[in-house]
């Protein structure tokens, strides 16, 4: 029988828990496996899950309802499978159509909602509604809490499907569609349009619908429409293709496209959804290159539900974006979403598109104790489990519960069970013991999966130690 220990630590005011975590936490290396067969391996365009996953082992498990922010509405615009709605929920009104856009935390603790949009009521062209999308506005909105509603305060110029990053210095660039993006000092503005260019590695490939994660070294690392990676090295929007071919899996009919990218303490992260809208996918990767699937939908059309069972049922939400907090992790989940086929959203009908925001589990922070790598010999493992504000892992969590191993293990049930757990400070300290915690030489990070008292999904990945990986 083998026992994994880990930690689980709550935030101190004076980063003295920080600290102790960066000493303990181990790296992760770049696996030439976790490429696995990412871009070759196959799957029905009517994927369904295989059997045998819990709550929990699925980013769509990660999906919390929406606390309204308003009242729910019926006098307002759209098909009747959308009402009533809270039009206060992220953004929305009766002149404009809105589309992608991602959420940044500004210094001044508001929440701002970069986000595209274009006028509802007018015809251009012989074109209208959401045809009218290639002339939309790209615009910056305020809001007090991350789930809106959300208020325009500045135009910033043209572009479709923006997203916000920050950089080191602490500037920022949009990035949008096309060979252009836009920069500013602070989020105030001045925003000043730059060109951005594209050194591809054989053929030109798709530039749209860009997805952005800054590095360790201020390098920003770009992901395309179609799965290709990318690489900034001055972080100007200059950008040099890495990968030749694309990291998604394979579609027998449609494909994947648009994809979202985010880095916390233990990993990158991505989410592409099928083309049609009828599903979408969730990968990690030690480093943003080589990825891993993890089975299971990362959300459907039919995400969108309040607190008390309510449901919006748009017809499709596309362009999916996280808010993040401090520590990389995702807190929110937010889309464009229409009510209607987009062909018939017309000029001055009942239809028209929105963002819509989303809360999510968030994933607990932790790190294994252990002085030796994982491997098929050992017998226990300890984790740490951080504290941190709104969060006591000494009484919110149920012990009993938690499992710990390779994710791929977790997710259907196996891994390690907990078998002891010792209070630390105001942390946790969890001892695993098992037959089989899956763990190889193919993760990067480890999974624990587990309930609170409250019986809700608790979850958080753990960082597996770099000599682990040495013999590749």
């Amino acid at each position: 029988m083998m026992t994994i220990q880990i930690l689980l630590n709550t935030e101190s005011e004076n980063f003295r828990i920080k600290n102790a975590f960066k000493k303990v936490t181990t790296c992760c290396v770049i696996l030439g496996a976790v490429s696995s067969v990412l871009g070759k391996e196959r799957i029905p365009s009517d994927y369904s899950p295989p059997e045998g996953l819990v709550p929990g082992g699925a980013f769509i498990d990660r999906i919390l309802p929406a606390p309204l922010q308003g009242n729910l509405r019926s006098d307002v615009w759209g098909a009747q499978n959308v009402l009533p709605r809270d039009v206060s929920n992220g953004i929305e009104d009766e002149e404009y159509s809105y589309w992608g856009g991602n959420i940044i935390t500004g210094d001044d603790g508001k929440e701002h909602l970069f986000v595209c949009r274009w006028p509802e009521n007018i015809t251009r062209n012989t074109k209208s509604g959401h045809r009218l999308w290639w002339d939309s506005t790209v615009v910056h909105a305020v809001s007090d809490s991350p789930m809106g509603p959300f208020k325009v305060i500045k135009e910033i110029g043209k572009g479709h499907n923006p997203e916000i990053y920050r950089l080191k210095d602490g500037s920022y660039l949009i990035g949008v569609m096309g060979e252009k993006a836009y920069q500013a000092a602070s989020l105030e503005g001045p925003w000043t349009e730059i060109k951005a260019s594209f050194q591809w590695l054989d053929k030109p490939q798709n530039n749209t619908n860009r997805t952005y994660v800054v590095r360790e070294d201020g390098t920003v690392l770009t992901i395309n429409k179609r799965g290709h990676v990318l690489i900034s090295e001055n972080a100007d929007e200059q950008f040099k293709q890495i990968t030749p071919h694309s990291l998604y899996p394979r579609l027998n009919g449609g494909h994947l496209e648009d994809p979202v990218i985010w880095k916390d303490e233990v990993q990158y992260h991505l989410l592409v959804n099928e083309c049609y809208g009828r599903f979408a996918l969730y990968l990690r990767s030690p480093d943003g290159i080589h990825w891993k699937w993890d089975q299971g939908k990362a959300f459907e059309y039919h995400s969108m539900r309040h607190e008390g069972g309510t449901r919006e049922g748009w017809y499709k939400l596309e362009r999916p974006k996280v808010r993040q907090d401090q520590y990389g992790r995702a807190t929110h989940i937010n889309f464009a979403a229409i009510d209607t086929i987009k062909s018939e959203d017309l000029a001055n009908d009942i239809h028209s598109s929105k963002n819509v925001i989303l809360p999510l589990i968030v994933p607990r922070r932790m790190v294994i104790l252990n002085q030796e790598p994982i491997s098929g010999e050992t017998e226990e493992i300890k984790v740490k489990i951080f504290s941190e504000p709104g969060f006591n892992p000494i009484t919110e969590l149920d012990a009993s519960t938690l499992k710990f191993g390779a994710p791929e293990t977790v997710n259907f049930g196996g891994g390690y069970q907990a078998y002891s757990s010792t209070p630390s400070d105001t942390d946790l300290i969890v001892t695993f013991r098992g037959e089989a915690h899956g763990i190889t030489d193919q993760n990067f990070a480890a999974k624990m999966l587990g309930r609170t008292t409250e019986g809700e999904i608790m979850l958080g990945h753990a960082k597996l130690a770099e000599h682990q990986y040495k013999s590749h």
